[in-house]
C-alpha cells in the first residue's frame, strides 16, 4: 500500500529560488540594451543638436526633438522594467508564502452550528490586510 501511495503521489518539490534563471537573464538583458541604448542616444544629442543649429532646418530640429522623446521613453521603459521584476518578485514571494482559504463549509446540524456561534471562545479575530 504504502509503495502504491508513494508511487502516486507527487513527490516534494525542493524549494526553488524566487527569480528563475531564464526571468533573471531577460531581466539583465533587457537592461543592458536599455542602457546601451540611452547611451548611445545622449551621446548623439550633442551631434544632432549642432547638426540643427547649423543647418537650421525644421527636420533638423524635429530630428533633435523626437531623438530627446525617445531617449526619455527609452529611460522609462527601463524603470518600468525594474517595477516589473519587483512585482513579478513579490508576487512569487506572496504565493510561496500565503495562503488563503475563501470558501468555508460547515458540517452538521443547526443545532450545533447555533452553538458554535455563540461560544465566543473559540472566535478568531483578524484584520484585513488590503
Amino acid at each position: 500500500m504504502m509503495k502504491a501511495l508513494d508511487k502516486n503521489l507527487p513527490s516534494k518539490v525542493p524549494n526553488r529560488p524566487i527569480i528563475d534563471k531564464d526571468i533573471k537573464d531577460d531581466y539583465e538583458f533587457s537592461r543592458a540594451t536599455y542602457k546601451d541604448l540611452i547611451r548611445t542616444g545622449t551621446s548623439s544629442l550633442d551631434v544632432l543638436a549642432e547638426l540643427a543649429r547649423e543647418s537650421e532646418h525644421p527636420r533638423a530640429f524635429e530630428v533633435l526633438s523626437k531623438t530627446i522623446k525617445d531617449l526619455g521613453d527609452t529611460t522609462e521603459k527601463l524603470m518600468k522594467l525594474q517595477k516589473d521584476k519587483d512585482d513579478l518578485q513579490n508576487k512569487k514571494e506572496d504565493k510561496v508564502n500565503r495562503e488563503v482559504t475563501n470558501n468555508n463549509v460547515f458540517v452538521g446540524s443547526t443545532t450545533d452550528l447555533q452553538r458554535m456561534l455563540l461560544d465566543t471562545d473559540n472566535v478568531i479575530d483578524a484584520k484585513s490586510q488590503e
